[in-house]
């Protein structure tokens, strides 16, 4: 006891004349006196204290003993005094008040440390790294950041944390315990530092601001994290591919791209996901929940983000911009992919396949390709899509709407894609061009359709007859019968989209093709493109047998069954649905059927005011009025008016004599006619007679 002699003091009583400690009450004073005569030593960790009880009491952090049991909630402690502070959580007793802001407290340590917070003072320094705290606590559990030290363990998966605190928190992951509830909305939380956090989404509460933007947050680490925009540190590298990042848990979800871990998934599809806040978002696919709102327009959105950027499509900001080719953009993520279209990266492969993608979104789409898997369904008619965007441009199906209108002709589109395609219609770009041939299109669908044509590839094939064609088509309705595309005018009915859109040409007369040699105008594509090899006299198309040519590949087919038994192929005759007439061909059979419609006969010779259904029969009937006969033949100089006269002429020459003359008759009245026409035209008669 000589080492130690009392002083006098208000606060202080006892010193230590050799270590200079100051001890506030005698019993201090006397175990410090004790410490050079014995110590007692933990036999687990080896750590040694100045008395028994000391070490008693520190023995039941290795044996979780804890005899110490709250009447009230039966809570267990292993220390007595930590059970008496325990009870003042049940009587509500707050003796301690704070003189600065009046905050409450049980205790008085609680008051001590939290004084600290407006004094800012942290007396306890790290001699490792000299961090400073303010309390003694958080310096021992920042100890075992340098040590790795993790005293404590779950008990059900053996994982190891550096404060016991952590390991009650954990436990909960186990048993899906969640005693923190919110006030406003009931909902449930395990750890109350979330609670708290959820708190303020009801307050919209932000205390934590930037100094340098003056951006605020609702939690301090955010600000954190935040400030590392500014000072572009990021502290956290991967060992694989040592790519840096600002966030831990950025790091963390990083890895699992070279692990290909998962552990994530989703209880009604069981579809695995690599980090949590993509299983939240996936769940509101089923759930179709939408809690974010747009101030504006009231649009709702499944993820924040997504509303964040729904925000600038009314503010039209865009704050982004490429350095190559100085394009820009309202997201920095859209920013990035493009950066990828000068570079070509293509990060993201496919494990089936290998193909490989510039964005990761692009992939998981891709996926479903192979896994067949359509989560988005209409609500109208049950239809399912891959895509969520296929679903949104299914939806305009049913409510007809065109969101997207040409500045040129003022024609309405469902999708932008398409409207894009349509300017060009005005402005006659074509960007996309095939290698092979050099033939350009004005979309790529059209280029990737075309390339068929060179490599025979038939990808799609009908489950009925095993065809296959090189563009999706609805050929299956041939099979079912099914036609649910019908004409408003006349109600004929189609089964493909494409033959009801060629239909109405009939009732509207457009003809949006023309020649540039000889100014005639076309229905259809096709029948230019066929027309435009009179001009050039192309005859793509060779029998193999014969090597005959044709400038047409259906010419063709009928010319190969002559090959076929050496007799004529059979002739495949269509009636018109209107008056039953039969025909050869399919354009014979559409020329006519406009004799049935109100505006059948809308070219009118000038000199002689006759109307025709054809501009070529009306130039035909000007040869009347001018005395012109462009057809001649060959073998005695003869000329003729109409092509079909020189026909039945040039048969004289053939045969030596004139041709027998097939007469065809009248199934009404027997009357016989050496010509077809001659034939049609007294048909008529009876259809008047019959009509009237």
């Amino acid at each position: 006891m000589e080492s130690h002699s009392s002083i006098e003091s208000d606060k202080i009583d006892f010193i230590n004349d050799l270590c200079q400690k100051t001890l506030s009450t005698s019993t201090n004073f006397r175990i410090l006196a004790r410490t050079d005569k014995q110590l007692f030593k933990c036999d687990v960790c080896g750590k040694v204290f100045p008395q028994n009880c000391h070490l008693k009491r520190h023995f039941r952090t290795h044996t979780n003993d804890n005899p110490f049991s709250c009447h009230i909630c039966c809570k267990s402690f292993s220390q007595k005094y930590h059970l008496h502070r325990h009870y003042q959580t049940h009587n509500s007793e707050k003796p301690y008040s704070c003189d600065v802001c009046g905050k409450d407290f049980s205790q008085k340590r609680y008051l001590t440390n939290h004084f600290r917070t407006h004094t800012n003072e942290k007396p306890y320094s790290c001699v490792l790294c000299n961090k400073q705290f303010s309390q003694k606590g958080q310096l021992n559990e920042h100890y075992r950041t340098h040590t790795n030290e993790r005293p404590y363990a779950c008990d059900v998966c053996g994982k190891q944390f550096s404060e016991k605190r952590y390991v009650t928190k954990h436990f909960r992951t186990h048993t899906g315990e969640k005693p923190y509830s919110c006030l406003t909305c009931d909902k449930r939380f395990s750890h109350k530092s979330d609670l708290n956090k959820h708190f303020l989404t009801h307050t919209n509460e932000k205390p934590f601001s930037c100094n340098l933007c003056g951006k605020s947050f609702s939690q301090k680490r955010h600000l954190n994290i935040h400030y590392r925009t500014h000072t572009n540190e990021k502290p956290y590298s991967c060992d694989v591919c040592s790519k840096k990042f600002s966030q831990r848990g950025s790091l963390t979800q990083h890895y699992r791209i070279h692990t290909n871990e998962k552990p994530f998934s989703c209880d009604v599809c069981h579809k695995k996901f690599s980090d949590k806040s993509n299983l939240n978002h996936h769940y509101r696919i089923h759930t179709k929940e939408k809690p974010y709102s747009c101030d504006i327009c009231n649009k709702k959105f499944s993820q924040k983000q997504h509303l964040n950027e729904h925000y600038q499509s009314h503010t039209n900001e865009k704050s982004y911009s490429c350095d190559v080719c100085h394009k820009e953009f309202s997201y920095k993520s859209s920013l990035n992919h493009h950066y990828r279209t000068h570079t070509n990266e293509k990060p993201h492969s496919c494990d089936v396949c290998q193909k490989v993608f510039s964005q990761k979104q692009h992939l998981n789409e891709h996926y479903r390709t192979h896994t067949k898997e359509k989560p988005f369904s209409c609500d109208v008619c049950h239809k399912e899509f891959s895509l969520k965007s296929n679903l949104t441009m299914h939806y305009r199906i049913h409510t007809n709407e065109n969101p997207y209108s040409c500045d040129v002709c003022h024609k309405k589109f469902s999708r932008r894609s398409i409207l894009n395609v349509h300017y060009r219609t005005h402005t006659n770009e074509k960007p996309y061009s095939c290698v092979v041939c050099r033939k350009e299109f004005s979309d790529k669908s059209g280029l990737y359709v075309h390339y068929r044509t060179h490599t025979n590839e038939k990808p799609y094939s009908c489950d009925v007859c095993s065809k296959g064609f090189s563009q999706r088509r609805e050929h299956y309705l041939v099979h079912t019968g099914e036609k649910p595309y019908e004409c408003d005018l006349c109600g004929k009915m189609f089964s493909e989209k494409s033959g009801l859109k060629k239909h109405l040409m009939i009732h509207t007369g457009e003809k949006p093709f023309h020649c540039d040699l000889c100014g005639k105008m076309f229905a259809e594509r096709s029948g230019l493109k066929q027309h435009c090899m009179i001009h050039t006299g192309e005859k793509p198309f060779q029998c193999e047998i014969c090597e005959k040519w044709f400038n047409k590949k259906s010419t063709l087919v009928v010319h190969k069954k002559i090959h076929e038994n050496r007799i004529p192929a059979p002739v495949l005759v269509r009636n018109c649905s209107e008056c039953g007439k039969e025909f050869k061909s399919i354009s014979g059979l559409w020329k006519h059927e406009k004799t049935h419609f109100g505006n059948a006969k809308e070219y009118k010779c000038n000199l002689c005011e006759k109307t025709f259904s054809e501009k070529s029969k009306l130039k035909q009937h000007n040869f009347i009025h001018t005395g012109e006969k462009p057809f001649q033949c060959e073998t005695c100089g003869k000329r003729c008016n109409k092509k079909s006269s020189l026909v039945a002429h040039t048969k004289i020459h053939v045969t030596g004599l004139s041709s027998p003359v097939q007469v065809q008759k009248c199934s009404e009245c027997g009357i016989e006619f050496k010509s077809s026409s001659g034939l049609w035209k007294h048909k008529k008669t009876h259809m008047k007679s019959e009509s009237s």
